[in-house]
This record gives C-alpha cells, sequence and structure tokens, in this order.
C-alpha cells in the first residue's frame, strides 16, 4: 500500500490517516481501541495525533485484516505471536513494492 503522507512530519491527525488508507476516521478510531501497539497522543480537545511509528502500525494492520482477510482476533493474536516475523515480511514486502514503482517509472521514460 503506498501512502501519501509528508514524510517529514511527526505527527499526523485521523483525518490525514483515513484519506491516505481510504478507510473512515471511525474504522481507525476502532482499531485504535482494539489494538495495544497503537498509541496515539490524544491532546486536550481529544484528538489523536498518529506518530511514524503508529502509522507503520496501522499499515500492518491494514494490510493483515483489509488485504489478508484476517478477523480482528486473529490479527491480534498473529500480532502477539509472531509479530517480529510479521513485521519483516511486511518491510520486505514494502520494500519490494517500491522497488516495482521504480522500476515501471524507469520503463516509462524509456
Amino acid at each position: 500500500m503506498d501512502l501519501d503522507l509528508a514524510p517529514d512530519k511527526r505527527y499526523y491527525s485521523i483525518g490525514e490517516l483515513a484519506k491516505a488508507f481510504d478507510v473512515n476516521a471511525s474504522l481507525i478510531r476502532f482499531w485504535h481501541k482494539e489494538f495495544d501497539i497503537l498509541k496515539p497522543k490524544i491532546n486536550a480537545k481529544g484528538n489523536r495525533m498518529f506518530t511514524p511509528e503508529d502509522v507503520k502500525n496501522l499499515q500492518l494492520i491494514y494490510h493483515l485484516v483489509k488485504e489478508r482477510g484476517f478477523t480482528l482476533d486473529g490479527a491480534k493474536t498473529h500480532l502477539k505471536e509472531g509479530q517480529k516475523k510479521t513485521l519483516d515480511k511486511f518491510d520486505i514486502i514494502a520494500k519490494l513494492k517500491t522497488i516495482k514503482s521504480q522500476l515501471n517509472t524507469i520503463k516509462n521514460q524509456l
């Protein structure tokens, strides 16, 4: 999944993430309540501000639930049991997708 987020920001609002993931903000709020690995900063007004580490975790949750078809309970247990292995595979997949997109741009320029 390719996200259109500014890489130099420290915090992302829930609206920015909802637009980037193409989901409703309520789904991200729900995932925040369900998954312990998400720890956004909540200001006095109650707005959730997500760090880049939270964005990585959201990408992983999105991959497990939306792309691979895990249930929420299945995704929770999968993250708890083999988090290191899952993160390694997810990072490899993300790197391969970026390489593929770069190769496609080079191909189109030829």
